[in-house]
């Protein structure tokens, strides 16, 4: 069976042959990976993926030079210390108007320039098409974390304003990648912190639900699956989530959330994608505590409802022999890959 149908059957609850997984990679541990395997080939093969990521999770970089980028928003980050994304320098909004600022292009070839060519090379992969930043973080990095909370309370109908302009946005983009034969829309937008929300809940139904369910409401419509990222303790919102149409959830953080739990109560109506902990397990547990917890998740999604994966990008700090380990109870599954 292709990887594809077996994710499928995974969000569906169609008692998939094997627990599938995804695994990503910051680039200090692709690097620690590549050296201990060979080559980042050598990394690509021995994970096995079962996700083809379309799209993009961040917003397309442009060097500045000084360890400086700037996205396809106009944003700048700095990754002198994050190499991965890095942090906003400045505003794009310095004021709460959008009356000078004026969106990419949603269907340009920064999205779908190599469409085709991805979907050639890994055609039997579930077909996610990544749209990251999509919401409240597309909303902060161009005006400010902090002018953006404050907004909420001082300039209401530009928050209104702004996060309808964006959805505006991402449904044109989304328009563009139902043309192509993907499984699955995948926003990205974190609402969460260690414990709660960071606008907490009534700020959050009021500005971004509406919101959200006229994104989701045209992938549904489409017939193409959703799935969502947002690190933190966000679990209060599942049930309205999953009402508007919400087929599977990451990151899935056991530091932040009962997995377990969350995984019987939730069976049947909403998937998982992650589960092992970035921020305890695998980076200060041994190879046998990481092969463990693999073995409890997978008994756990036996008959659908995961995406078995980190909580994260694996960061550098984790161990190779970890993720070895983790990786070799995955492909001890009858029928699954590698």
């Amino acid at each position: 069976m292709e990887k594809r149908e077996v994710v499928k059957r995974a969000i569906r609850f169609e008692h998939p042959p094997y627990v599938p997984w995804q695994i990503g990679l910051t680039r200090n541990q692709q690097e620690r990976l590549a050296a201990k395997l060979g080559s980042v080939e050598a990394v690509e093969e021995a994970l096995e993926n079962h996700f083809l990521m379309l799209g993009e999770n961040a917003g397309f970089f442009t060097e500045l030079g000084d360890h400086c980028v700037r996205d396809y928003f106009g944003v700048v980050w700095d990754r002198s210390s994050d190499r991965d994304i890095g942090v906003v320098r400045g505003q794009v909004l310095p004021e709460p108007t959008l009356a000078n600022y004026r969106f990419p292009d949603p269907r340009g070839e920064v999205y779908f320039g190599r469409m085709e060519e991805a979907l050639s090379r890994h055609g039997d992969r579930f077909r996610m098409f990544n749209l990251g930043f999509s919401l409240f973080e597309r909303a902060w990095t161009l005006r400010g974390m902090t002018e953006l909370l404050m907004d909420f309370h001082l300039n209401p109908e530009f928050v209104h304003e702004l996060f309808a302009r964006i959805v505006d946005y991402n449904l044109e983009v989304v328009e563009e990648a139902l043309k192509y034969d993907i499984d699955c829309v995948y926003f990205g937008d974190d609402w969460g912190q260690q414990h709660g929300l960071l606008m907490g809940y009534p700020l959050w139904r009021e500005f971004l639900y509406p919101e959200l369910k006229r994104q989701y409401a045209r992938v549904v419509a489409a017939g193409k699956l959703v799935c969502i990222h947002s690190c933190g303790d966000v679990d209060e919102l599942f049930d309205d989530l999953v009402g508007i149409g919400l087929n599977c959830f990451n990151p899935f953080q056991p530091e932040v959330m009962d997995v377990h739990r969350l995984l019987r109560d939730y069976h049947g109506k909403l998937c998982f994608f992650g589960g092992l902990s970035t921020q305890r397990l695998l980076p200060y547990g041994t190879p046998e505590e990481v092969a463990a917890e693999t073995r409890k998740l997978l008994a756990a999604g036996r008959d659908g409802g995961l995406i078995l994966a980190p909580a994260h990008a694996v960061p550098g700090d984790v161990p190779p022999e970890n993720l070895l380990a983790m990786l070799a109870e995955l492909k001890k599954q009858p029928g699954a890959p590698g």
